[in-house]
């Protein structure tokens, strides 16, 4: 039986994420490679600013890759772009295993970053312009779900070598780091395997290839399907829209009104999934977890657990977010996000170590907070933050934008990474109050500025900005969205059925 093209598009999503489980493997890891106890903080011994370098700097390298990739990916194509991202981040991987002292260790995370920074950047987009607009948000979402694959692969591997090698061994974090290498090995052989972007080619003088690869994506080769031949139509016709109008350079996503829009939304986005408190649990989870008198082995344990839950929000989210949209879902989950964390903050508040209360009640029920949290933030901001930026754009910003977006998140990453050690070190639970804060202010702002984006074909979205007002509440998304690619494959698939009925070729 033939594979469906929606299948077809979906697994070459699929493979192309290994580049997101590459970045969910190495953010999950460091919690046990700086876990108090552990081999580097007993035999290193590591200052908490050095703890802080270890988990910054990865996000710091991040940030330069996610910045470097726009070019090539206009350049070069976005194969070619993962392949550079998924060289540096193995030579990231060696550098790292090997270390043999703090600025080694250093090195290896900042170059692991890099890599991870062009994959993050370039993977959503490699996958928004393959997939068909009525999946395209399931296909983007693999973006965290693989996350996720990593964290939990991560979560596993570091409790069981950290539980069975004593701290005296280094192999309790070498096997972990070293671990990752082998995927990213495997994307860079075989990413030139897969089909280039047709949108990519089309805008690069190589249309002939361009609708063949429209062809192979989405009708099983057939390049007269009407579908096929009205998205090449639109491709075409909106490309040569946006060399004599879009933005050529990135000063220029910032002097037209909506390519502006696009970034601050998407900027905006990015930041405030940060904000969500995502990764100071994430990279800290040993640290936050003794506050409340839980040892780093149990934490670790917890944490692997809690990746389980957070594959089941993951997974969620693909099978109903092209069915649901992207506007509540954001806002709700961001919601959700804060119920948690007031209710962490008075479970922290009320039952410190050191206050001989609580016990295995007040553990419990702080460790199903953080379960409740990762499930409500897995199955609705943290794929939207990726599956949002690689939608909103068009061909000539879409690289640019998405790099923009992309360096954003991982700015405010470094910034929690850095600031989350000294603050739960000087204000304890009280740092939580940030994020309860951060939760309810998201969900405001893109229930304010957030139109709805789903199943609208990619070359509509410049319609759709154009024409849905800034203030979106009390307006309909049927008010400002275009059904061109629908009406051109109509009209087509018209035309088709009158040369079968009376074989005379229409005009």
């Amino acid at each position: 039986m033939q594979l469906s093209s929606k299948w077809y598009q979906f697994l070459i999503g699929v493979f192309a994420s290994l580049g997101s489980l590459l970045f969910g493997y190495d953010l999950g890891v460091i919690a046990q490679v700086i876990a108090p106890g552990g081999n580097v903080m007993t035999v290193w011994n590591p200052a908490s600013n050095d703890v802080g370098m270890v988990v910054s700097l990865f996000t710091a390298g991040a940030f330069t890759g996610a910045g470097l990739a726009g070019p090539p990916g206009d350049l070069l194509g976005r194969r070619g772009t993962i392949l550079i991202g998924a060289v540096v981040f193995c030579v990231g991987g060696i550098v790292q295993t090997s270390a043999q002292n703090m600025s080694g260790l250093y090195a290896g995370r900042f170059f692991a970053g890099m890599g991870c920074g062009f994959l993050t950047m370039m993977i959503p987009l490699y996958q928004s312009e393959l997939a068909h607009p009525s999946i395209r948000g399931r296909v983007t979402a693999l973006q965290q779900f693989m996350l996720g694959i990593g964290a939990l692969l991560a979560s596993w591997v570091a409790w069981g070598t950290f539980i069975h090698f004593p701290a005296s061994s280094s192999k309790q974090w070498r096997i972990p780091l070293g671990i990752q290498i082998i995927p990213g090995a495997i994307l860079g052989l075989l990413i030139l395997l897969f089909p280039e972007s047709p949108r990519w080619l089309i805008k690069h003088g190589k249309p002939e290839q361009g609708l063949t690869n429209l062809a192979k994506l989405h009708a099983h080769g057939n390049e007269q399907d009407p579908w096929v031949r009205a998205e090449f139509e639109q491709i075409q016709e909106s490309i040569a829209y946006e060399e004599e109008n879009e933005a050529k350079s990135y000063k220029e996503l910032f002097t037209s009104v909506p390519a502006f829009r696009r970034v601050l939304l998407c900027a905006a986005l990015q930041a405030s999934i940060q904000m969500t408190g995502v990764s100071a649990i994430q990279y800290y989870s040993t640290v936050i977890f003794a506050k409340i008198g839980i040892s780093s082995a149990q934490t670790l344990r917890y944490q692997a657990i809690n990746s389980v839950i957070a594959l089941l929000g993951e997974f969620s989210c693909i099978m109903l977010i092209d069915r649901l949209g992207r506007r509540w879902p954001l806002i709700l989950g961001n919601l959700g996000n804060m119920v948690t964390f007031i209710w962490a903050t008075i479970l922290l508040a009320k039952f410190p170590p050191s206050s001989g209360r609580g016990g295995d009640g007040a553990h419990w029920a702080f460790i199903l907070s953080t379960w409740v949290y990762n499930f409500s933030f897995s199955a609705t901001c943290g794929p939207l933050s990726w599956i949002i930026p690689a939608e909103v754009f068009d061909t000539k910003t879409r690289a640019k934008g998405i790099s923009i977006a992309t360096m954003t998140s991982f700015a405010f990453n470094t910034m929690i990474g850095q600031v989350t050690s000294p603050a739960m070190a000087h204000v304890g639970y009280k740092y939580y109050y940030l994020f309860i804060i951060c939760n309810f202010t998201n969900a405001i702002f893109f229930w304010l500025f957030m139109p709805e984006t789903s199943k609208l074909p990619l070359e509509e979205m410049n319609y759709l900005f154009q024409h849905a007002p800034w203030i979106v509440p009390g307006t309909k998304k049927s008010e400002y969205i275009s059904h061109d690619l629908e009406t051109r494959a109509a009209e087509l698939a018209g035309k088709e059925a009158t040369v079968s009925e009376s074989g005379v070729k229409p005009e």
